[in-house]
């Protein structure tokens, strides 16, 4: 009898020291999983918030562009829809412009092994012998990168609202701004590979960018690298 008592006694302990360990397990998975997730996070982030773009987002369509390129063929931005496209704006009466143009180049260089990756450059000179003439006297030899001509600026102003060069757009598979930088960037460094590597892959850090600031979702990951 007294045995019986005893056994009595003892599952009700058992069964607590059961759901206690399901809790301790369940709290461990929970902290894995959020460190995981956070950890992912930063990986998909890093680079955006490293770069400070002027606008990150993905609400944007980008609006259509058809120019004639340097050799009097029509190009437009609607026939890269599929992949990602660095469409860089530029002037050569703009001294950082002409500073930026080697930086292009290189990035170009960089990506040419992506079939899923395009370079396009639009100058707003007058003729197209003028901003070759620029391009080739800087890098020495025949850019890398295709020339679009927007002589009178509209594309660049009543399409981008492109005012101060240069301006350079990163614009995803889908056809959506995802990136503009405002200014000469260093385009061949690590960062900006990574970032767009991870809008190759779809990738996408939702942290908005608001008067110099970080917004949304992942802004604290921005926080977080720059106070640390």
């Amino acid at each position: 009898m007294s045995g019986k008592n005893e056994t009595s006694k003892r599952l009700p302990i058992a069964r607590i020291a059961q759901i206690a360990f399901a809790v301790v397990a369940a709290i461990g998975i929970f902290s894995f999983t959020t460190v995981a997730k956070e950890g992912e996070s930063r990986r998909r982030c890093a680079a955006t918030c490293l770069l400070r773009p002027d606008y990150a987002g993905r609400e944007r369509p980008a609006p259509n562009l058809e120019l004639q390129d340097v050799a009097g063929q029509t190009v437009s931005l609607s026939s890269y829809k599929g992949k990602v496209v660095v469409l860089n704006f530029w002037t050569r009466t703009c001294a950082p412009c002409m500073e930026e143009v080697p930086e292009i180049a290189d990035l170009t260089r960089i990506l040419q092994p992506m079939n899923d990756v395009a370079v396009l450059t639009v100058s707003t000179d007058e003729t197209a012998e003028e901003a070759v003439g620029a391009i080739t006297s800087i890098l020495r030899g025949e850019p890398p990168f295709p020339i679009l001509m927007d002589p009178e600026g509209k594309t660049a102003a009543d399409k981008f609202g492109t005012k101060l060069f240069p301006e350079t757009w990163i614009i995803d598979k889908r056809g959506v701004i995802v990136a503009r930088f405002d200014g000469a960037r260093e385009w061949s460094n690590a960062a900006v590979l990574e970032l767009i590597n991870q809008i190759r892959g779809g990738g996408f850090c939702d942290a908005h960018t608001v008067d110099g600031g970080f917004v949304g979702n992942d802004a604290h990951i921005c926080d977080s690298i720059f106070d640390g």
